[in-house]
């Protein structure tokens, strides 16, 4: 147990005791810090599941003529892999969910290793996306809401494009956008 949790157990029976003082206590008495615990860290843990979970999000991009532009993508865990879904102008249901089936088109034979899509509650994605998932078998998760970190490896693409790429160019329209983003 460490010191902090001792030091905890203790407050909730009205003992003040700081962290140091518990340490000291312990060590006077031959104990030491709990050995490290078996099984895999966090990180090792998170890059075995990694395997058969996409990710994606949307992100907007504002052009010279003030129009906004929604970029749909998806991220590969695994191999930190990215495929640009589609840059539109004006996002409906149909246009994402078909999005949606290409990308399984795209994946192939390899949407059968795909076994969970990552997703924030933008209402964008209609019950059509999800279904076009579901129906090769891939189960849809929704992160907590107001939870980014949930979808962390979107959102830190998302800082990157805008840093390396996006927050140095001026965009003209769609074709223009695709194009910076593909290169």
């Amino acid at each position: 147990m460490g010191y902090l949790r001792i030091r905890g157990e203790c407050a909730k029976l009205g003992i003040k005791v700081s962290g140091t003082s518990v340490r000291n206590i312990l060590r006077r008495n031959g104990l030491g810090p709990a050995p490290r615990r078996g099984g895999p860290s966090w990180a090792e843990f998170l890059r075995s599941q990694a395997a058969g979970v996409l990710a994606c999000d949307f992100f907007t991009v504002e052009t010279v003529a003030l129009t906004r532009m929604y970029v749909l993508f998806f991220i590969e865990l695994e191999r930190r892999l990215v495929w640009l879904a589609g840059v539109t102008a004006h996002t409906t249901g149909e246009w994402v969910t078909q999005q949606a089936r290409d990308l399984a088109m795209e994946l192939g034979e390899r949407t059968l290793q795909v076994k969970l899509l990552v997703r924030d509650r933008d209402t964008k994605f209609v019950a059509s996306f999800e279904a076009a998932f579901a129906a090769d078998g891939v189960r849809v998760v929704k992160t907590p809401v107001r939870a980014p970190r949930a979808n962390a490896y979107v959102e830190r693409w998302v800082r990157i494009v805008r840093a390396e790429c996006l927050d140095w160019v001026l965009i003209w329209d769609r074709r223009h956008l695709e194009r910076v983003l593909a290169t």
